[in-house]
């Protein structure tokens, strides 16, 4: 079959095919009668040529989004019925976000750029990146306890919100719970033992209030091999009451950490060692394990608040906050010298077994007897190093200047992304007549990024030369190949700036305003926003191969967007409710996806364009008193993304820039979460969460080269009706808790994970990457197959039981076995490698996830 051909077939396929609500909803007319008839498409394929997901290489960061029960009761305490219909009580969000979590689910199988993070009212997602980094007050679990979740389109009196939903946690000194808390936990998961204290004062009769609280956590190892982690946290907060109208707050905090981490395996690398936890980015120097991706993050943040209560029913809060510092990860770098990564696809006996069989047996040998061969050989890339004496000539530029000493054939550099960020935000609140509520709310944000690279460790050589190893190779040319033609021929040492230096800067102004009715029946809201986004890039040094666009302040790229949403309960009775909520909405492009090669020059995907989002969800809520729950059906559409990646590329011997513009995404399911009282001691559960996710459309790709301005090539990605992958879109629990009077509990769930894809790379789904083949070739269903993951189980036991001594101390126990079956099959996610070879697609084989086997978490608490 020709490839016109199949374009024709395929493409008229794809037209029937699509069910017809479907392909309304993709028009954008996201009408909430629809979703009634959303469980009735899951069953049905848009059989386009490619069926496949492509999921990127980024790590996903679930955030956990439970409160205590603490948190319940003054929620309950405090709210009206609408709130407590989408509070954090609801039994799916906190099952979706902590039991699911371990498998890498996301609610309705969204990327957090969907679920604004905000603290004390402010938003903290990144601006470059569109995620929120829980890892910048990781470890201060007892002040950030305090938390509102959201899920779906909600209303909110904080922020805008997104249809993923939102989280607030309340950090203000004077809202923390007076006393104080210590406790210390045990764990074989990525830490071993954490310490924490808390100090809270309460607000004293002189209108101060303080709170501070730290934390360590460390492991010399985690749950896989090589990992570790040091980390500590802080807080500190002060609020001074100056009179009924009038409040100041302080708030500071940050979790400076470093940790050693994985780098997923291959199924080949997980059957030649024997374990689904093989990590290659370890290796032994000197007897002594090293990691070589090594994370390092520290983020201090400060928030001024200034409280303001001119009435008894209106509130104004002004936040200036401020935040810089450190993030990066260590990795090996090489030049003129051999891959020292051990699963590289050489060194495997895959490579080896159908053109030099004997060999792949003494490797597969290796493999399973020798350290050496498994993990990075440490002392071998110190010996190459000690062994390459070199005289650099005009160093620095400096003619008849030459440095001669051991030039670096392997380096530990570390690349960097550090943050500074620095805004003012406004929330104003006023209760109006006939039960009205207003929100009116700003904000100004300016964040610059500092991407660079600095040398981590020279591995025993005396420098390293600051060149570009392909510009070197193509172009044997020494002005094309310099890095900085401000600084040529450099040679760098411990410490020092290279490769690539460059800052983006993000801008963003938001206004928006919420109005909030109720009647008898009835409530309803309506929230509107809108923004304005710039971005550039600045460039610190001037690149060899583009010396008119590396250097200086690049193209401003603005953005305008806004946002519209609104929704209803309609109260059946005081127990039966019926919500309704839909949102339309642009986003600009993320920046960091936005740039063809920041590293080298100022170049953006072409027709940047903002992209577009519908939403709408319709739930049953139910509020009996032995029986609570919700059931929704949803669907979200999102057009236009952006999306980016680099890798080498084997045919071109260089690193290739992929980026794809017109990505979009359909997202409709179905969420149940159900809780009964059996009786006054037993609480049983359960929760469904069952959804498809598709890429719904055929992107444009664009491929460009670091070292090259050429677009050289263009194609059509034909990922149309591939599942996003990443996710379980398939989860289910079964729980069942006991509440014994005499202050214990013990609690059991049983947990299913389905329909798990890895996301599929776009480069095999397109007409070149079938050229020369034909339908019965093996590697046309190699190329165009998604690998879906197998199903599987697990289970998790948790228990606790406190005291009370003198009623006043508190003397708490808390276990947690995850995974109580040792499941250590259970593959959650991974990546198709970007890299392949057309007719041999297997040469570079998917990496894989495995969820953790067996681990506990143990915790005792003493508070008073």
């Amino acid at each position: 079959m020709s490839i016109n051909a199949l374009k024709a077939t395929t493409f008229t396929v794809e037209l029937r095919s699509v069910p017809r609500t479907l392909r309304a909803l993709q028009r954008g007319l996201p009408l909430v009668l629809s979703l009634l008839f959303a469980p009735l498409v899951f069953g049905q394929t848009d059989s386009s040529v490619v069926s496949t997901p492509d999921s990127s290489n980024q790590d996903t960061k679930i955030p956990i989004m439970t409160v205590t029960a603490d948190d319940l009761d003054s929620e309950l305490g405090s709210q009206d019925i609408s709130g407590i219909l989408q509070s954090s009580r609801d039994v799916f969000t906190s099952t979706a976000g902590f039991t699911f979590g371990a498998a890498r689910f996301r609610i309705r199988g969204l990327d957090p750029e969907n679920t604004p993070v905000s603290i004390n009212g402010v938003l903290v997602n990144d601006l470059e990146t569109g995620w929120a980094a829980w890892t910048n007050w990781a470890g201060l679990n007892d002040v950030t306890r305090w938390m509102t979740v959201r899920s779906g389109i909600n209303p909110s009196r904080l922020n805008f919100g997104g249809i993923g939903g939102y989280t607030d946690l309340n950090i203000r000194a004077s809202e923390l719970r007076k006393g104080v808390r210590m406790s210390y936990a045990n764990s074989n998961r990525i830490y071993s033992n954490r310490v924490m204290l808390t100090y809270n004062t309460g607000v004293m009769a002189n209108g101060w209030s303080f709170s501070a609280s730290g934390s360590s956590r460390w492991a010399d190892e985690g749950y896989i091999a090589g990992t570790y982690m040091r980390a500590f946290a802080y807080f500190l907060g002060a609020e001074k009451k100056i009179n009924d109208k009038h409040s100041i707050g302080f708030t500071t905090f940050g979790a400076p950490i470093e940790q050693g981490r994985q780098v997923l395996g291959m199924e080949e690398t997980y059957e030649l060692t024997g374990s689904n936890y093989y990590n290659a980015a370890w290796g032994y120097q000197n007897g002594v394990k090293r990691n070589a991706r090594v994370s390092y993050d520290h983020k201090p943040t400060f928030l001024l608040t200034h409280y303001f209560t001119p009435t008894k029913d209106s509130k104004l809060t002004t936040t200036l906050f401020y935040t810089f510092g450190r993030d990066g990860q260590t990795g090996l770098n090489w030049y003129d010298a051999n891959n020292p990564n051990p699963d590289y696809y050489r060194y495997r006996p895959s490579y080896w077994s159908q053109f030099n069989p004997s060999y792949a047996s003494q490797l597969t040998q290796s493999w399973q007897n020798d350290v050496n061969t498994q993990q990075i050989n440490w002392d071998q890339l110190y010996f190459a190093n000690g062994k390459n004496l070199y005289t650099l000539e005009n160093a620095e530029g400096i003619a008849g200047n030459s440095i001669t000493g051991n030039r670096a054939k392997y380096i530990l550099e570390e690349q960097r992304t550090d943050p500074t960020r620095i805004g003012i935000n406004a929330i104003y609140n006023k209760e109006l007549p006939k039960d009205r509520h207003l929100t009116v709310g700003g904000s100004y944000n300016k964040q610059v990024t500092h991407n660079f690279k600095v040398m981590n460790d020279l591995l025993g050589a005396d420098y390293y030369v600051d060149i570009d190893q392909f510009a070197d190779r193509d172009f044997n040319n020494d002005t094309l190949s310099q890095n900085n033609l401000e600084n040529p021929n450099n040679a760098v040492y411990q410490g020092d700036k290279f490769g690539y230096n460059y800052n983006i800067h993000t801008r963003m102004v938001n206004v928006f305003g919420q109005i909030e009715q109720k009647w008898q029946k009835v409530e309803a809201y309506l929230g509107v926003s809108i923004s304005r986004t710039d971005f550039w890039r600045e460039g610190k040094y001037t690149n060899g191969r583009f010396p008119e666009n590396s250097y200086g302040d690049g193209e401003d790229h603005s953005f305008f967007h806004y946002g519209l949403k609104g929704g209803a309960v309609y109260k059946i009775d005081g127990r039966n409710f019926i919500t309704a909520n839909a949102a339309l909405m642009t986003r600009p492009p993320v920046p960091r996806s936005a740039y063809l090669s920041p590293r080298t020059r100022d170049a953006v995907v072409a027709n940047l364009t903002n992209e577009k989002i519908y939403s709408a969800d319709l739930s049953y809520v139910v509020r009996m008193a032995r029986l609570k729950g919700r059931a929704t059906v949803f669907m979200a559409q999102i057009n236009d993304q952006v999306w980016a990646r680099n890798y080498y590329h084997d045919e071109y011997r260089t690193i290739v820039n992929y980026t794809m513009a017109g990505v979009d995404q359909t997202h409709i399911g179905t969420e149940i979460g159900l809780e009964a009282n059996l009786s006054s001691t037993w609480v049983a559960t359960a929760v469904y969460a069952g959804g498809r996710y598709l890429y719904s459309s055929r992107p444009e790709a664009t491929l460009t080269r670091d070292n090259s301005a050429e677009v050289f090539d263009e194609r059509t990605v034909y990922w149309k009706n591939y599942r996003v992958g990443g996710v379980p879109q398939t989860a289910a629990s079964l729980g069942l808790k006991y509440n014994s009077p005499k202050f214990w509990f013990v609690g059991v769930n049983a947990n299913w994970f389905a329909d798990i894809y890895l996301d599929p790379n776009p480069d095999r789904r397109t007409s070149e990457a079938l050229t020369n083949l034909v339908t019965d070739d093996p590697q046309w269903n190699e190329l165009l197959d998604q690998t879906k993951l197998d199903p599987g189980m697990t289970m998790d036991l948790f228990a606790g039981k406190s005291w009370m001594f003198k009623r006043k101390y508190r003397l708490a126990l808390n276990v947690t076995v995850s995974n109580l079956l040792d499941n250590t099959d259970l593959q959650v996610g991974g990546f198709e490698q970007m890299r392949f070879d057309r007719q041999e697609p297997g040469k570079f084989p998917s990496r894989i996830s495995y969820m953790f086997g067996r681990t506990y978490f143990a915790m005792v608490t003493f508070s008073f």
